[in-house]
């Protein structure tokens, strides 16, 4: 029998470019969550910056992250652009950092820079099956679909929104909850960034299979919310 699942989405400062002062950011998150998982937005280690440039797996300015989920056992979904030229989600715990995931659907000015990604990815937690996606991919009924189709209890997506667009994030993320009948966790950005995203939408969320909302966290930079699954 699995234990019940503590997850987080956060929506930590962001600092444009700057790995190590938003990889620290990114672990006072993890230590203040008390979580098994936590969700953070697109692109989160750099900004939404297309021309940022790529972190590795073994990127030492990822070290206070590392050491923040190695403290705590935690399995932090942070965003970045990696190599081949995606966008990324990295899996980084207490051993280090690995590609999870690259964004198979990409949107506005990303494909002057970035690759789509062609599989989606499901990550087990302690039995838990956590499906992944970036921002667009919530609106592509085909990549929930897919990933769905591997099996899974909670998708988990990293946003970058405006403001004014946050009821098309919530009906993005309450159509998938209620059409696969899964827990949708959705970390949204809330400091302000590139890409024209000068007052992003915050309001990180996670919906219950029944298109109903657990938790919330409000529009501002390093509010989080969390719940328990299980």
């Amino acid at each position: 029998m699995r234990t019940p699942l503590r997850l987080v989405v956060a929506q930590p400062p962001c600092v444009a470019y700057d790995v190590v002062a938003n990889a620290a950011h990114h672990a006072a998150a993890v230590r203040a969550a008390g979580a098994r998982v936590v969700v953070f937005p697109e692109l989160s280690l750099t900004g939404y910056e297309l021309d940022a440039p790529v972190v590795d797996e073994d990127d030492p300015r990822l070290t206070a992250l590392v050491r923040a989920c190695a403290d705590t056992g935690t399995l932090a979904l942070a965003g970045a652009p990696v190599r081949g030229d995606h966008i990324a989600t990295l899996a980084v715990d207490g051993t280090g950092a690995r590609v999870a995931y690259r964004k198979m659907f990409l949107g506005g000015a990303e494909p002057g820079r970035f690759s789509p990604g062609t599989e989606p990815a499901v990550l087990d937690v302690d039995g838990w099956r956590v499906g992944l996606a970036i921002c667009k991919d919530t609106g592509v009924p085909e990549q929930a679909a897919r990933t769905v189709a591997l099996g899974v209890d909670v998708l988990a997506a990293s946003m970058v929104d405006e403001a004014r667009d946050a009821a098309v994030q919530d009906d993005r993320a309450r159509l998938i909850a209620t059409t696969h009948r899964v827990h949708v966790a959705v970390a949204s950005c809330a400091a302000p960034t590139g890409g024209g995203f000068g007052t992003p939408a915050g309001r990180s969320a996670v919906w219950s299979p029944e298109g109903r909302v657990l938790v919330r966290a409000g529009t501002e930079p390093g509010e989080s919310a969390g719940v328990t699954l299980g």
